[in-house]
């Protein structure tokens, strides 16, 4: 077996092992899923395990930025893990998961996030579960009810809009001090906005893309940075509600919508988990942000097989809302906490110490260092997008 890197003149093979995979596409489906990756495969970003010349499986990382309490992460998002049906069973998706790991650093990824189709897998590797998307199912007619008495400047929006939609999202974020969510490049997002099926309306600090599924509507992304663009946003989509009697939208777990409704007596929210791992601890650490009141400076042990450049000891600082790694050789520290890569990975996205020393990815350290740990990395990290 071999792992390389695919060409053009893989991709009819490639999209046959993702038909097996995932079943089959469209012929527009399959002529758009051509446009998306195609730039990618000068960029080594789409992998491919061989038995001589037949495809057995493959996988792609989408150059993602995901923000962590206010602040840019460079991540890798994993998709498109297919393993041809005659082929499962043989080791060929973990060859090509390390092999994942080793080109998100060489693309200078901090760290990578992916939706587990199987979690064996990623978790055997050192990806852990961290967070969701999720999916709540709000009343058209009570949306309709929310515009406020402020004019909201609302316009349709197209592909050549993509970079002022990056903008809008990362002052949003920054300001919010976001957790999870990912912001695409400007090529990726000028293919969203071209989709027909889509219907695209930008604010000055917020936007909202939804489309119709069968008599219901569903809202894909709608992100704003204040209460009025919020309530000019949800009202638009509740027009419909003479039409359409629900919607289902991709929100945050505290998306201003659920506080904005008049009447919330229960939530119906369901809950797609990802999962993330760290690829460049030092890296990661002083790429993410920190709440600027929390205080840390604990030494901790990492292991990290697929990724020896991990493990090791540290020491982990954050201080008015900046963090750094530092690793520290020849230091002998019996009494420091011990992360599996995976401990770290859900540890960096916010899961208690609690939970890991209960799950076995922590042991050693002190209900001190717990509780450092536990203020500097917590919260409650959410996407809106699937990948």
């Amino acid at each position: 077996m071999e792992i390389r890197e695919l060409t053009p003149d893989h991709l009819d093979a490639v999209l046959d092992n993702r038909t097996r995979a995932f079943g089959p596409l469209s012929a527009s489906d399959a002529g758009l899923w051509r446009e998306m990756v195609m730039p990618m495969l000068p960029e080594g970003r789409y992998l491919g395990a061989f038995d001589a010349a037949r495809l057995m499986g493959t996988a792609r990382i989408n150059p993602y930025t995901q923000w962590w309490h206010g602040r840019p992460v460079s991540m890798g998002g994993v998709a498109s893990v297919t393993v041809s049906p005659e082929d499962r069973g043989r080791g060929v998706g973990g060859r090509l998961m390390r092999a994942v790991i080793d080109r998100a650093a060489e693309l200078g990824h901090a760290v990578s996030a992916l939706y587990p189709a199987t979690t064996p897998l990623y978790r055997s590797l050192g990806w852990e579960h961290a967070g969701a998307q999720y999916i709540a199912t709000l009343p058209a007619e009570a949306l309709r009810t929310l515009r406020g008495g402020a004019d909201v400047k609302l316009r349709r929006m197209g592909p050549d809009d993509a970079p002022e939609v990056i903008a809008v999202l990362n002052r949003v974020y920054a300001a919010t001090r976001a957790d999870g969510p990912l912001v695409a490049d400007e090529r990726t997002w000028r293919g969203r906005l071209a989709d027909k099926d889509d219907f695209c309306y930008l604010a000055a600090d917020g936007y909202l893309t939804y489309r119709w599924s069968g008599r219901d509507i569903r809202v894909d992304n709608l992100v704003a940075g204040s209460e009025d663009t919020a309530r000019a946003l949800w009202s638009l989509v509740g027009t419909a509600s003479s039409i359409v009697e629900s919607v289902r939208a991709c929100v945050e777990p505290y998306d201003p919508v659920l506080w904005l409704l008049r009447e919330r007596s229960s939530d119906e929210v369901a809950q797609t988990r990802w999962m993330l791992r760290v690829i460049d601890l030092p890296a990661a650490v002083a790429a993410r942000g920190y709440p600027v009141g929390a205080s840390l400076d604990a030494v901790v042990e990492v292991e990290d097989p697929q990724r020896p450049a991990n493990s090791g000891l540290w020491r982990l600082r954050a201080e008015a809302g900046t963090g750094s790694a530092a690793r520290l050789r020849g230091t002998d520290q019996p009494a420091a906490p011990r992360f599996t890569i995976g401990g770290l990975s859900a540890l960096f996205a916010g899961v208690p110490t609690a939970t890991l020393r209960r799950t076995g990815r922590l042991s050693g350290g002190s209900p001190d260092s717990d509780a450092a740990l536990d203020t500097a990395f917590n919260c409650d990290p959410y996407m809106i997008d699937y990948f």
